[in-house]
């Protein structure tokens, strides 16, 4: 079963070519990396996914629904974290899960009950009533998951989760992620990092607008490091 497919994905910046001839999938339940240097194409790739962009050419099929035809039911299995923060400072933890709640029409004691299982799992309960703009880049960042988790969306896409994050907090994220995945969430997590990539992860190393290789990562880096492989693919610091 698959959780992701996309189909000769295309999108350009006027003559520059972001995306050209992309084709993946990410089978359901799969925890996938996205692997590719600065520049490659990743958040424009999540940019399309998340229908913030609009393909000229090509197919995506969320969860089993096409992005173009039912976009509705497509998004609605999405949970996304961007690479920049999307929290509104000036709010707590709860009242920023309050407010996302409501957008997704949760309510009274089912939002409540959501609400406090995602602080729970994320371990962010005693922060609940702190505001957003107080918390480090690792809360944050957590607060952002717990807030895509609500509406439990059956596929999670992290663009560069763990920048600027300290490397105790890179491992908790990458760590927490992986388990949703053993839980059967489908998580397409995007990075310039091989230190974030696991042997057993389904990998999809992107570079210069196109799809270099796809499979397991262990796979893919054969008998070399995958951090070593990742540079002789990309000509690039790993």
């Amino acid at each position: 079963m698959t959780g992701l497919e996309a189909h000769g994905l295309s999108y350009s910046y006027g003559k520059k070519k972001a995306l050209e001839d992309v084709s993946f999938s990410v089978s359901s339940g799969a925890f996938c990396a996205l692997l590719g240097p600065n520049g490659a194409g990743k958040s424009t790739l999540f940019n399309l996914l998340t229908r913030l962009f609009v393909a000229p050419e090509g197919r995506i099929v969320i969860a089993g629904h096409d992005l173009r035809s039912n976009p509705r039911a497509a998004l609605a299995e999405l949970g996304i974290v961007f690479q920049q923060t999307t929290l509104d400072l000036d709010l707590t933890v709860q009242q920023n899960l309050n407010y996302f709640a409501a957008l997704h029409g949760l309510s009274g004691r089912n939002a409540r009950s959501r609400i406090d299982a995602a602080l729970d799992q994320l371990d962010m309960r005693e922060r609940a009533g702190e505001k957003a703009r107080a918390l480090n880049g690792g809360h944050r960042r957590r607060t952002e998951i717990a807030r895509a988790l609500l509406h439990d969306p059956s596929i999670l896409l992290l663009d560069e989760p763990t920048v600027g994050l300290d490397a105790a907090a890179r491992a908790s994220i990458t760590d927490y992620a992986h388990a949703l995945a053993e839980q059967g969430k489908t998580i397409l997590w995007a990075t310039h990092l091989t230190d974030e990539v696991r042997s057993e992860d389904d990998l999809i190393v992107l570079h210069c607008a196109h799809v270099l290789a796809q499979g397991k990562a262990r796979d893919i880096a054969g008998d070399q490091p995958l951090q070593d492989r990742f540079l002789a693919m990309t000509g690039e610091d790993a």
